[in-house]
């Protein structure tokens, strides 16, 4: 069974620097993964309710398949990590 492309959203606010950051580390590893960002405005509805659910406490904060994965100063190797990890399970399971 294929893989089907996590779904990223980064969570954001003006004048976050960090959020730069986070941006272009998911533009990195959007094109080695195969998925989009959806970017969303922390202090909307939507990316209030969905930091919420995600334990995101500021930004800006990263889910990738509704899961909060990390929030504040971002980690590359951390969310390859994240990003791999469905891959690994995926072949241990065929």
């Amino acid at each position: 069974m294929p893989r089907s492309r996590p779904e990223v959203v980064l969570l954001t606010r003006e004048d976050c620097v960090f959020c730069d950051d986070a941006e272009e580390i998911l533009g990195r590893l959007s094109s080695e993964f195969g998925f989009d960002v959806t970017r969303l405005d922390l202090d909307s509805q939507e990316g209030y309710e969905l930091g919420q659910r995600g334990g995101i406490l500021f930004p800006p904060g990263i889910l990738i398949d509704g899961e909060g994965v990390s929030y504040g100063r971002p980690s590359e190797p951390r969310l390859r990590r994240k990003l791999e990890r469905p891959l690994h399970e995926t072949k241990a399971e065929s």
